[in-house]
């Protein structure tokens, strides 16, 4: 018996088929995840934005400084209960700063310029002489609208007198308030309007939802004044927020805003 095999055949266990070109030996690559990591993703800007809307809104940060304030210099409940001047006027300049710097640490962080955000594409001398104009037309509408309030609904002046008069019974006190609500209403609450705004744009269902939210928040902030001025105040506010959502700008609402508190400032001195 001849040890050749005949061709037509192989030793088992061996084959001698060629391997095929298209079969690599290289490990199958992992699944991809680009579906369940950009959701990821997006819940946890979502959760971000909701943080810092939170954190500049005004509440933590004016208790923040406050408790600060008052345990720094010592102040009784008593002192809390009736705020002086120079405790009205230090904790709301602090906290206009801390704001801000927060503001710019939030956009650095999300690779967002200020100047995008509250200069936007309008000429800031434009925008500044549109704030203008728009202060005695404020000041008037507001006047009205309180006024039309109390004849209707009079149980909404629940407030007989300002809280904040108290702090103007000199011209010099008035004077000085009114840099205090230039820097702590026109600039402070205009740049938490248009990033609150901004980031409901971006990460927390529309722009709209986000003035509305702001707009009772901000009228609800301002109660101890009065109902009333609840009402007329968040209204103003409301306005600030369509003209920068539509203006795409900060610059006319810090003008239009230091002015109308100025003025209302004077009015109340005049009295």
């Amino acid at each position: 018996m001849s040890d050749d095999l005949p061709e037509n055949l192989t030793p088992v266990g061996v084959n001698w088929a060629p391997l095929s070109p298209s079969v690599s030996s290289d490990p199958p690559p992992p699944p991809r995840l680009l579906g369940p990591r950009s959701t990821l993703d997006r819940d946890l800007e979502r959760l971000l934005a909701v943080g810092q809307v939170v954190l500049v809104c005004g509440i933590p940060t004016q208790l923040l400084v406050a408790g600060a304030y008052a345990v720094v210099n010592r102040l009784s409940l008593e002192d809390l209960t009736r705020p002086s001047f120079q405790f009205i006027a230090m904790t709301s300049l602090i906290d206009t700063a801390l704001v801000a710097v927060m503001i710019r640490v939030f956009l650095l962080f999300s690779g967002e310029s200020s100047r995008d955000v509250f200069v936007g594409p309008k000429r800031p001398a434009g925008e500044i002489l549109r704030g203008l104009l728009l202060v005695p037309v404020l000041i008037g509408a507001a006047e009205l609208l309180a006024v039309g309030l109390n004849a209707v609904f009079p149980a909404l002046h629940s407030v007989k007198e300002n809280p904040y008069s108290a702090y103007m019974k000199s011209p010099i006190e008035a004077a000085l308030f009114v840099v205090v609500v230039i820097l702590a209403g026109g600039i402070r609450e205009e740049l938490q309007r248009a990033f609150i705004i901004r980031r409901f744009d971006q990460h927390l269902g529309g722009a709209r939802v986000g003035l509305a939210i702001f707009t009772v928040f901000f009228g609800a902030l301002h109660s101890f004044e009065g109902y009333d001025a609840a009402i007329v105040i968040g209204l103003l506010g409301l306005l600030f927020g369509v003209l920068y959502i539509r203006r795409g700008s900060a610059v006319l609402n810090m003008t239009a805003h230091a002015g109308f508190d100025a003025g209302m400032i004077l009015l109340e001195v005049l009295q």
